[in-house]
């Protein structure tokens, strides 16, 4: 009997390590391989710009695009070179939000070497102060056109990338799980803490909605919330759309705030990307990637997910968003 019982345990345990290794909850989203092709809402690139020819009216133009024919950049000599102005939406980055520390569904299911110290966890949607979410998040490149080959010359890729890599791991960064040493890293968010700025954010929310976001209120999300602090922390639990969605607009402010992230946009990017310390909303939008890709559409930061996100996740197998992200990205094509 006493055989018995601890050829039992031996098993248990062999089978308790397993699991633990195998690790369920890290999926592969299977991000590298046929879906670069067909995952992508490729009507999205749209509309093109050359030489301030508008070449198709679908989709939304920043007001802050460049709309002169020709153009003018100093090449690696300093001799200046005539081109001609394009521009157009480009999907450039992805960003997966993850429960488990250190699973990356975009690179296949892999897991990186972190403990489970800061574990995530999703909101119960209960909408009380009660409530709340932390996910972890992982950035990477993602120049789909260049890696592609796909009309796109290299000197307008202002950041030089042309293969998928990691960027950023959350799990490295200290100011991600604390909010009080995210605020001295953005001071900028005492001016904002106060229920007047709070309020102001409803008309960013119902511009974005409609697809304008409102740039000069650089501390709103729209219908996702307030940008501040920079954590990945939030009370309340809204849902896991509406918090990975403005977790995602509070990676993008981050980057630009420490140079990790350009301004593609304008006339001051028109030759190279250029630093940017605020987030220019009105440069990006998303598409979800997985668990449900949206492949005929897109959606600005801020816009309300009854736009977009009906049945856009999948409960206990698909509650870990990946987003791609795209930037509107003007360029003197010489």
């Amino acid at each position: 009997m006493r055989k018995t019982l601890y050829a039992m345990c031996v098993a248990l345990a062999a089978l308790c390590s397993t699991n633990a290794v195998a690790d369920p909850g890290c999926q592969d989203a299977q991000v590298i391989g046929p879906k670069m092709i067909t995952d992508i809402c490729w009507s999205c690139i749209f509309p093109i710009r050359v030489a301030g020819v508008t070449i198709s009216d679908d989709g939304r133009v920043p007001d802050e695009s460049v709309d002169s024919p020709l153009c003018m950049c100093e090449d690696n000599q300093g001799v200046p070179r005539p081109g001609v102005t394009t521009s157009m939406w480009e999907p450039a980055r992805l960003v997966e939000f993850q429960r488990v520390p250190g699973c990356s569904s975009v690179l296949n299911g892999t897991r990186f070497p972190f403990d489970r110290m800061n574990q995530g966890h999703h909101g119960e949607a209960v909408y009380d102060g009660g409530d709340g979410s932390f996910m972890h998040y992982h950035y990477y490149t993602y120049p789909v056109m260049q890696m592609l080959d796909m009309f796109v010359k290299q000197s307008c890729n202002p950041d030089g990338y042309v293969d998928l890599d990691i960027m950023y791991l959350s799990e490295l960064d200290p100011t991600w799980n604390n909010d009080e040493l995210a605020f001295f890293t953005n001071p900028e968010a005492a001016a904002v803490a106060n229920p007047v700025a709070t309020l102001a954010c409803t008309a960013d929310a119902v511009a974005a909605t409609a697809g304008r976001p409102i740039k000069q209120m650089f501390w709103c999300a729209g219908t996702w919330g307030n940008l501040y602090p920079l954590s990945g922390n939030q009370n309340g639990g809204k849902g896991v759309l509406r918090d990975s969605s403005l977790l995602s607009t509070r990676v993008l402010a981050a980057l630009h705030r420490r140079g990790l992230a350009y301004g593609t946009m304008g006339e001051e990017a028109m030759c190279r990307g250029n630093i940017v310390p605020t987030l220019p909303k009105t440069q990006y939008k998303f598409t979800m990637l997985h668990p449900v890709p949206e492949t005929e559409s897109d959606h600005v930061i801020g816009e309300s997910t009854l736009t977009w996100g009906l049945s856009r996740t999948i409960p206990a197998i698909g509650q870990d968003p990946i987003y791609m992200i795209w930037r509107w990205n003007d360029c003197c094509n010489h």
